[in-house]
C-alpha cells in the first residue's frame, strides 16, 4: 500500500480521482489550495485507489495522507 501526502499545508480545493480508479505514476489525484495558489499533488506509484482519506475543503498540514493506492 501507497500513501500519498500533502507536501505543503493548505486546504483540499479539488480531488480529481474516486476510489476503484487506476491511476499512473506522476498522475495528479488532489489539488490543493494554498496562498492562492493551486498545488497538484501526484501519485508516485501506479496503481488502484483504495482509499481517499480527506474530503474537499479539509485543511491538511504537510506529511498528512491524502490517498492510499495499491
Amino acid at each position: 500500500m501507497h500513501e500519498v501526502v500533502a507536501l505543503m499545508a493548505g486546504n483540499v480545493w479539488k480531488i480529481v480521482v474516486q476510489v476503484g480508479d487506476v491511476v499512473e505514476e506522476g498522475q495528479d489525484v488532489v489539488i490543493l489550495e494554498s496562498m492562492k495558489m493551486e498545488i497538484p499533488v501526484a501519485s508516485q506509484v501506479g496503481g488502484v485507489v483504495k482509499a481517499i482519506r480527506v474530503q474537499e475543503g479539509d485543511f491538511v498540514n504537510e506529511g498528512d495522507v491524502l490517498i492510499e493506492i495499491k
